[in-house]
């Protein structure tokens, strides 16, 4: 169908937004046709991404310090470190709905101002229960940038580059982490805590001048300001008619369908979509990564490997393997990758098993160090090639718009209580067996191979409205 010009610009949304609204013609003029506005965008919402690192590196080289200053128990620290995961649920059931309604520049704004109350609260706390509250507060924003900051990538993105870029949300998160450890060894608590509204405010600027992603302006029936937000992306001497017409036909499409709820998910369209998205993230999560990651320095200590040099180690693997993963996603493909990841998995998780194996029985203790480093960083350079980001990228992909925000809410939902889950039992599986829990992830991540070869489709090179017509035939 033709894009009609004259249909309402969008004020029965109730919501203006200043880039593709009244501000569209000046926003044109300055960047219309910049052919690295994609790009630009890419950049900008990732930072919510690196703000998701942050907010998951901090409590790790501050714990001694903040315990020591505030007087906290063990009890009371393990608390502000384990509640973030609770904050990020309920941003996980939000953001769907959130990003729906007030579109994915809105939610990631919204994220924006909770972290940054967050990290306030953390300065001025005094006690366990600002700490807390605030936490939370992170943790929240942590949540719904999880989900809307990979939507609202795939949802700009042309099809070639769409999971090169999103998978840059992984990377940011890895770096985020990686930093918040590094610096936190020199920063105090307090300091640390500011450094962690900059990706905040960086975003927060950003978004000004970047426009919304055309598919929610498409889903809103804002088709002036759908138009003209594709063509800024695509560039002023593109013709973006046929996109558009592709774009507006699906969505025509889906509106003709129910509305979408919880309960409309389990309907058969749905269902492979819905079966892909929360697969690959309890085969993301019970795989033990919140557990290695949590703990890494127990592990090497345990193993008899200095743990600042495991760490360190670590962390700079995590973050280059990850570059690697975003560069080879749209050569390689979405299933290669994460076969390759799943099999790395179980790879470094058999040589951490036989580490600790041979150390409770005291049989070669000399080689227990270097295959405890090794397995653990077979396991983390495994991960971050495949298993960290695609999930997220396939999520992105996967779920007609009518059903996004209700199906990424709970797909992310069950990441992070998955993430819960991991670090939660992590170290009563320790106190059982430590090779057994190595045994165990192994296990998992089997399972995980035999899902990927089985339900995970490949979505590389195709557009976002021909592989969810392809899924949810």
């Amino acid at each position: 169908m033709a894009i009609k010009e004259d249909v309402e610009d969008g004020t029965q949304s109730g919501i203006r937004d200043p880039l593709v609204g009244e501000q569209k013609d000046n926003l044109v003029q300055a960047t219309k046709g910049h052919p690295w506005m994609v790009y630009f965008s890419t950049f900008v919402a990732v930072w919510g991404s690196y703000e998701f690192g942050t907010c998951v590196g901090y409590s790790s080289p501050t714990q001694d310090a903040i315990t020591r200053d505030l007087g906290l128990s063990l009890a009371e620290y393990s608390l502000f470190g384990s509640i973030l995961s609770f904050g990020a649920m309920v941003g996980a059931i939000t953001s769907g709905p959130i990003a729906d309604f007030i579109g994915r520049k809105g939610a990631m704004r919204v994220s924006s101002v909770f972290c940054v109350g967050g990290w306030l609260m953390i300065y001025f706390a005094e006690g366990p229960l600002p700490l807390d509250i605030a936490r939370i507060a992170t943790g929240y924003g942590m949540g719904v940038f999880s989900y809307v900051v990979p939507v609202f990538i795939a949802e700009i993105a042309p099809k070639e580059l769409r999971g090169t870029l999103t998978t840059l949300n992984q990377f940011m998160i890895v770096s985020g982490v990686s930093v918040s450890f590094i610096i936190g060894n020199v920063l105090s608590w307090r300091t640390l805590a500011l450094t962690g509204i900059i990706p905040s405010a960086i975003l927060l600027l950003g978004l000004f001048f970047i426009p919304e992603s055309p598919r929610w302006l498409a889903k809103r029936g804002r088709q002036k300001d759908f138009v003209a937000a594709l063509q800024i992306l695509r560039g002023k001497d593109t013709d973006v008619s046929e996109e558009a017409e592709e774009i507006q036909d699906y969505i025509t499409t889906l509106e003709k369908l129910p509305k979408s709820s919880l309960l409309e998910l389990f309907h058969r369209r749905y269902l492979r979509s819905l079966t892909i998205g929360i697969g690959l993230m309890i085969c993301q999560q019970l795989g033990g990564i919140n557990g290695v990651c949590f703990y890494v320095s127990s592990i090497f200590d345990q193993a008899g490997f200095s743990p600042a040099i495991g760490t360190i180690s670590y962390a700079c693997l995590q973050v280059v393997v990850t570059g690697l993963g975003a560069v080879f996603i749209d050569k390689a493909g979405r299933k290669p990758l994460l076969l390759l990841s799943a099999s790395g998995l179980v790879a470094g998780c058999i040589f951490a098993a036989v580490a600790f194996y041979l150390k409770v029985h005291e049989v070669g203790v000399a080689a227990v160090p270097a295959l405890a480093v090794t397995g653990v960083l077979v396991y983390i350079g495994s991960f971050s090639i495949g298993m960290g980001a695609i999930p997220w990228v396939l999520m992105s992909e996967i779920f007609p718009v009518n059903i996004k925000g209700v199906a990424g809410s709970v797909a992310t939902l069950t990441n992070w209580f998955g993430s819960w889950l991991c670090s939660y039992t992590f170290n009563f599986l320790i106190s059982w067996s430590s090779y057994g829990t190595f045994i165990l992830y192994a296990g998992i991540n089997g399972l995980a191979i035999l899902f990927i070869i089985v339900v995970v489709p490949e979505t590389k090179g195709k557009s976002l409205e021909q592989l969810q017509a392809a899924i949810n035939s």
